[in-house]
């Protein structure tokens, strides 16, 4: 299932979103959402063959759909995304929703992490988001236009000049050997945030998602011991791991008008598990104090 049976069939009728990043397993479920709900897309990234490949299963979604997969695209070089985005614009007719969403990512402490590691995740990650942005806000800002101008001719659920920067809940608390990826995400976020300010007045709202861990990835397939799943699990106050659906719903949500007051924020999907992580150990769910145990009493008793 691409995303919820909450959202109503056709929500995204004629529009168009092009995504980085769009090749992987995140970025392809919120743009497999987004294509069965309407959209046609433009995912691009490095490898060709595999954008290609992706693009056609995502297409399958909806008959008569237009999804299109660019390869040989490097966010971190500014002619190469503007050459996506023109093909997009030219073979699709515009750009309404974008999703920042190319990343890169290993595990290596400080005192392995080279200058040109370091560097490499922060010009994937951030600069990559600031040179897509860059050029697409022009085509958010016309499709916002658009949108508004529909929306005074009586057609108040179209929708437009929405980007999505995908982060990480890495940036609410540091994390050992992810220095590199906690620098880059906490300048995504800001990013995002001086978007906001800067193009709310023209009707583009600039938004973030932060995944936590989830499932079936190849983040988590990659950066997680399989022996630890159940620990994990038991970490999530919700009490599972995240999965594709959680962060293409959030998606959803964002580009749609239930999303049109939502500028300049971010949303975790992470069932809460920072938080846990934030204070510390933390708890391992479900071995918390209860009343029934006479946990209360107890807790009550050590202080």
């Amino acid at each position: 299932m691409a995303s919820s049976t909450s959202w109503r069939p056709g929500l995204f009728d004629n529009k168009v979103v092009f995504c980085t990043g769009g090749s992987g397993s995140i970025c392809s479920g919120q743009v497999r959402a987004l294509v069965a709900l309407g959209a046609n897309a433009c995912i691009v990234g490095r490898n060709g063959e595999k954008a290609t490949a992706v693009a056609a299963e995502i297409a399958l979604v909806r008959p008569g759909s237009t999804v299109l997969g660019l390869g040989g695209v490097d966010v971190r070089n500014h002619d190469s995304v503007k050459g996506a985005v023109h093909t997009c614009v030219r073979r699709l007719g515009g750009i309404d929703f974008v999703i920042a969403g190319a990343a890169g990512n290993f595990i290596s402490t400080i005192d392995d992490l080279s200058v040109n590691a370091f560097k490499a995740v922060v010009d994937i990650d951030l600069v990559g988001s600031f040179i897509t942005a860059k050029l697409t806000l022009p085509h958010l800002a016309a499709s916002a236009e658009r949108a508004k101008a529909s929306k005074d001719s009586g057609s108040p659920s179209l929708t437009g000049g929405r980007i999505i920067f995908v982060s990480s809940t890495n940036y609410h608390a540091a994390r050992i050997a992810q220095a590199h990826v906690c620098a880059a995400k906490a300048g995504v976020n800001a990013l995002s945030d001086c978007i906001s300010l800067e193009y709310g007045p023209r009707g583009v709202t600039s938004n973030v998602i932060a995944p936590g861990l989830i499932d079936d990835t190849e983040g988590a397939k990659r950066l997680t011991d399989p022996a630890l799943r159940d620990e994990l699990v038991r970490s999530v106050p919700v009490q599972r791991l995240g999965n594709i659906k959680d962060i293409a719903d959030a998606t959803v949500f964002l580009f749609a008008d239930t999303g049109s007051f939502v500028n300049g924020s971010t949303i975790d999907v992470d069932g809460g598990a920072w938080r846990i992580r934030a204070a510390g150990a933390g708890p391992s769910y479900p071995a918390l104090p209860s009343r029934e145990r006479g946990g209360q009493q107890g807790a009550t008793s050590k202080m």
